[in-house]
């Protein structure tokens, strides 16, 4: 299934969403980028410089690795992992924003910028601008700044500039707002390095394409350890990146069940959580250049939006998983913070792995249904982060009372540091 075919006078559509809803001012440098990404596509050099980069300065290929005791205590599905947390700077953010960054290089600009929530793709991002010698702005919600400090320490060092937003709930919704503005601003040496498969067309296409490395690599490492494809493949869903870079591995093949993972936050009805698809609370509407289901109320004003894990606490999901959730490619579900606090302690004392909390939505998931599964399964867990960055959050969420006085202490003067 190419879901990259549009139709004839549809380009940047999936199905009914996706798209380009952007200020005149904007339409120059987003019809550059289409040009010159177009370019790139059909470039093979292109791509073999991008993935020497990836296997030489990131780690690629990510191994695959089997679960044997976690498979044993839940006796169902034997249970393998995508290990995308093994990428340089802990995340599958490395793989969007190495290939954007040789498209900035080919569109001659000197400045990158970028939203971030989790920290993760703002690292990344930092990480790269440092490789590739640009200028870096990063903008976080207020919020977020003080909950991910690690990845804030490693931007500053790394020579970005980390812009705290103080607007709105101060989450990943408002960074994105403040990256457009300055984006309308600087757009003639600027390079917006949107993080997920979110935002106007050709962002969805272009960082689907480049996170597209995962499944490619994770379809052929699996068929080589096991003799063949898995059951079901599950991954996180806050925009998307993670989740629509390993499912291509697997989209052309009806046995495997994809499945996307979003945040539950307090539960249904709570009206405390980012679960667009799973509890069918989101409706379609246009924000922030795209088309596609938000949380909203009936006047299109977007509504708070809670997870424990910063990186899904977004109010959008990208517009190509309504396309694939109503043709039956994709089942939604969700998961609570409860439920994911559950999950890591399982995950860490079973296997010795660390998660992102993002990352732990998808083994929450997993863990229920791998029971109902019969011992000759198998079910594939992408793991898109690796939970250093979630230390002082997962230190308060396990009820740590050390580590929650240390962060009650320093989580005001952080704030105060970068507003």
């Amino acid at each position: 299934m190419d879901i990259f075919d549009f139709p004839s006078g549809r380009e940047g559509y999936y199905g009914d969403y996706g798209g380009v809803f952007l200020p005149e001012i904007l339409h120059g440098t987003i019809q550059e980028l289409q040009e010159c990404f177009r370019l790139c596509r059909k470039d093979e050099q292109f791509w073999s410089e991008y993935m020497e980069i990836l296997k030489n300065y990131s780690g690629r290929p990510t191994p695959i690795t089997h679960l044997p005791n976690l498979s044993k205590k839940l006796g169902g599905a034997q249970i393998y992992v995508k290990r995308d947390d093994l990428n340089h700077t802990g995340s599958h953010k490395i793989n969007n924003v190495i290939g954007q960054g040789l498209l900035c290089k080919r569109l001659g600009k000197r400045r990158v910028i970028a939203e971030t929530g989790a920290g993760q793709h703002g690292f990344a991002t930092a990480t790269m601008a440092a490789r590739f010698g640009f200028d870096c702005t990063i903008y976080m919600g207020e919020v977020d700044v003080a909950r991910q400090r690690p990845n804030v320490f490693w931007m500053q060092n790394l020579g970005a500039q980390v812009i705290a937003v103080t607007d709105g709930q101060k989450t990943l919704k408002d960074a994105i707002n403040e990256c457009m503005r300055d984006w309308v601003s600087n757009m003639g040496d600027t390079h917006y390095v949107l993080g997920t498969a979110c935002g106007p067309h050709p962002f969805p296409e272009m960082v689907s394409w480049f996170q597209s490395v995962i499944g490619r690599e994770a379809r052929d490492q699996l068929l080589e350890l096991t003799g063949r494809l898995p059951d079901r493949v599950y991954a996180c869903v806050g925009g998307g990146s993670n989740a629509i870079g390993i499912f291509q591995g697997f989209l052309d093949h009806d046995s495997v069940e994809l499945i996307g993972c979003e945040a539950g936050g307090l539960g249904v009805g709570s009206n405390l959580h980012a679960a667009r698809l799973a509890y069918k609370d989101a409706s379609v509407g246009v924000a922030q250049g795209f088309k596609t289901y938000f949380l909203q109320n009936e006047q299109g004003n977007m509504l708070k939006t809670h997870s424990v894990a910063a990186g899904l606490d977004y109010m959008g999901i990208n517009p190509i998983f309504p396309h694939l959730w109503e043709e039956g490619k994709v089942r939604f579900e969700a998961a609570t913070d409860e439920e994911v606090k559950e999950a890591l302690r399982l995950i860490m004392k079973s296997e010795g792995l660390i998660p992102a909390l993002e990352t732990a939505h998808a083994f929450v998931t997993a863990i229920k249904e791998a029971p109902q599964m019969g011992p000759t399964e198998i079910i594939l867990i992408n793991q898109s982060g690796r939970g250093d960055k979630d230390i002082f959050t997962i230190a308060e969420a396990l009820g740590d009372q050390e580590w929650k006085s240390f962060i009650n202490e320093k989580s005001d003067q952080y704030r105060r540091e970068l507003c």
